[in-house]
């Protein structure tokens, strides 16, 4: 919007998804017969495919691998320009993983169109070279990072039931899935004491995580609040003494991955447990802005939450040290590469 474009975001609504806010841009939300399996897929991208192709464009973006074939039929008979957004290694998602056949399908689609794209663009430098090794092109990086947050009229934790007498631990984010370390930090918390687990946000294995805490009776523990809008979100992230991202090096996805809410974390200054992966490890240990967790083991991870919570020197330090990156880690230094992908006509 800012170089002079007009936008419109296209998405689906389910039947659970939270109302949009007010955005600046025209915002679509399609409903689908579908929600989930191969026949959503084929669902929505005929119908992403007819949108694009029935409605005045220049520029046409794709965001992930489950778009891009509408996209680039679209782009082809319009003759408009497509940019590809890949926010992840598409292909190696252990969804995908562990489905070969589904898998291959998927790779047919990336091999066929993906040497084609002019524009490509990811969130990381380890994903940005394994495509650029097997399709020789160039990727370029802008990393998920919001904009500078400023804490401003915080709402209290009493206000959010939040325990006022605790440790607290937070993990937050849209994808609590298989392999991200939630079940184990959840399991950890029966072997703590003085520490409670913020549950933000939604994914697959939350359903089974709230039955795991009732059946080991961890209500006073763990708390689930749901998804919440960002503004609302950094609230009981500002009030987190520390923030996990706990995914397991199961698949090449993970292994690359680099969560948004590692720079949320940072823009609270909440300090960091991170996984020992390496684009996590560039920004926790380039950064010190925390610290690594020893295993997925729960018992150790208990110790390790107990013993780092203990120690209020190394916490600060981390807090400052969050402070002064999250100056250098945000939207307004990643937006410039975008700008640059755009201004390219």
């Amino acid at each position: 919007m800012e170089q002079g474009f007009i936008v419109t975001l296209v998405g689906r609504k389910r039947k659970n998804s939270l109302p949009m806010p007010d955005r600046k841009y025209k915002c679509v939300r399609m409903k689908l017969f579908f929600d989930k399996g191969a026949l959503f897929y084929a669902e929505y991208n005929i119908r992403l495919f007819l949108f694009q192709l029935f409605h005045k464009s220049s520029h046409l973006l794709a965001n992930d691998l489950d778009t891009l074939l509408s996209g680039y039929l679209a782009a082809k008979i319009k003759g408009n320009r497509l940019i590809y957004d890949t926010h992840e290694y598409f292909t190696e998602v252990p969804e995908l993983v562990s489905r070969p056949r589904i898998k291959r399908i998927w790779e047919r689609i990336e091999e066929w169109i993906f040497p084609k794209l002019e524009a490509i663009y990811t969130v990381n430098d380890s994903i940005a070279s394994r495509y650029s090794e097997k399709y020789g092109k160039n990727v370029r990086v802008v990393r998920n990072v919001s904009r500078k947050w400023t804490p401003k009229d915080i709402v209290p934790k009493s206000e959010l039931g939040i325990p006022e007498d605790k440790k607290l631990l937070i993990v937050q984010g849209a994808g609590i899935n298989i392999d991200r370390g939630v079940e184990e930090a959840v399991e950890a918390m029966k072997y703590t004491e003085g520490l409670f687990l913020m549950i933000v946000g939604d994914g697959d294995v939350v359903p089974q995580l709230k039955e795991q805490v009732a059946r080991e009776q961890l209500g006073d523990k763990v708390r689930f609040y749901g998804k919440r809008p960002f503004n609302e979100l950094m609230y009981y992230t500002f009030h987190a003494d520390f923030g996990l991202t706990l995914d397991k090096d199961t698949n090449l996805n993970y292994r690359f991955s680099l969560p948004n809410k590692v720079f949320d974390y940072i823009h609270a200054t909440t300090p960091v447990l991170a996984s020992d992966l390496p684009e996590i490890r560039k920004v926790v240990e380039g950064y010190q802005v925390g610290t690594f967790i020893p295993s997925h083991d729960p018992k150790e991870l208990a110790a390790f939450f107990m013993e780092t919570a203990r120690n209020e020197e190394q916490l600060t330090y981390w807090k400052q040290n969050c402070q002064r990156a999250a100056k250098e880690l945000c939207w307004e230094h990643e937006e410039e590469v975008l700008k640059e992908i755009y201004e390219v006509s």
